[in-house]
């Protein structure tokens, strides 16, 4: 098992990106997580393996601050974030957090140039030398004033995984972000994806149920409200 609630409260090390200690969290009749605790530190990089279930996307969601667990504490860095107000929460995940999901969730008026600025227009930070070179990046230098709508799927993923590495998160979670693509794109964008977060040093945590995908990747394993080393817990 890792983590655990052993930290009692003190802000982690310069070098954590992402930590977690006791988190409690479920639903009437369903406990997801009991204690549960994890730590990543900048520009490691981890899956998140689980049987259907077992809270993957909800770990993911919590750990991004868009739920909020029922006790415990996250950080982002060493900015604890479970007892900010939305606003605030807001602000710090745009500096902090980036996040990739199945689906690309793209601005379908924006092109995909567009697409990947927007975080410096939200942030009134725009680099458009960084945005057309994370393109080129991604393979799509020629493509960048298309809609998403003129681009395959396997594009638009790819622009997505743009997006999200443009701010230089400190932090990228990404929930399924291969699951609708084939093997070949799928590993694709994964490897786009490491080899970006590389750069920026970023930390990624890759929820997946693909453990072919991800096999020459660290692993851990979400099983009986907790995250574990091996696929089963001792």
């Amino acid at each position: 098992m890792v983590g655990a609630a052993h930290f009692e409260g003190v802000p982690p090390d310069v070098g954590v990106a992402l930590r977690a200690e006791g988190l409690e969290s479920g639903y009437p009749g369903l406990e997801l997580f009991r204690a549960l605790g994890l730590e990543l530190r900048r520009g490691e990089v981890r899956a998140l393996l689980g049987p259907s279930g077992s809270g993957k996307s909800t770990l993911i969601h919590l750990l991004a601050g868009i739920l909020r667990p029922q006790a415990g504490l996250i950080y982002w860095a060493d900015t604890e974030i479970t007892t900010r107000g939305e606003a605030e929460l807001d602000h710090l995940r745009r500096h902090h957090v980036a996040l990739v999901f199945q689906h690309h969730y793209l601005l379908p008026e924006l092109s995909a140039l567009e697409n990947v600025l927007l975080p410096g227009k939200i942030t009134g930070r725009e680099d458009l030398a960084r945005a057309t070179d994370l393109l080129t990046a991604v393979g799509l230098s020629g493509r960048q004033s298309l809609l998403p709508g003129a681009l395959s799927g396997g594009e638009r993923q790819r622009v997505a995984v743009a997006r999200a590495v443009y701010p230089a998160p400190t932090v990228i979670l990404a929930d399924e972000p291969t699951g609708s693509l084939d093997p070949r794109h799928a590993r694709g964008v994964l490897d786009l994806l490491l080899a970006l977060a590389t750069q920026n040093d970023s930390a990624v945590l890759l929820a997946t149920h693909d453990q072919r995908l991800v096999e020459d990747l660290p692993h851990w394993y979400l099983y009986d409200g907790r995250v574990w080393e091996s696929p089963q817990a001792e």
